[in-house]
């Protein structure tokens, strides 16, 4: 599914024009990357939590000619999926 393939679902579900679902997902969307961005955490329920996390700086090896490289630390998202979409995934 596509977002514009979700907004049609959203306003069909939701009752609601597929100008105002897109608002709603444009929205959620801009909150989850705003949250994530500030290094905090948002969770909802029954779909997961959004989030990041820190991976420190460390030594690397190039394969290719086996040159010792520093790997800069850096902040990466994060999603944990809450029980009830990891037991809809498996069926």
């Amino acid at each position: 599914m596509n977002k514009q393939e979700l907004i049609k679902h959203v306003a069909e579900h939701a009752e609601v024009t597929a100008k105002q679902a897109e608002a709603v997902i444009n929205s959620l969307t801009t909150t989850i990357l705003d949250t994530v961005r500030a290094g905090g955490e948002l969770q909802i329920t029954d779909l997961g939590k959004f989030g990041s996390v820190e991976h420190a700086a460390k030594t690397g090896r190039n394969p290719k000619t086996g040159e010792t490289i520093q790997i800069a630390a850096k902040r990466a998202a994060k999603f944990s999926p809450a029980k009830r979409l990891k037991e809809a995934a498996a069926g």
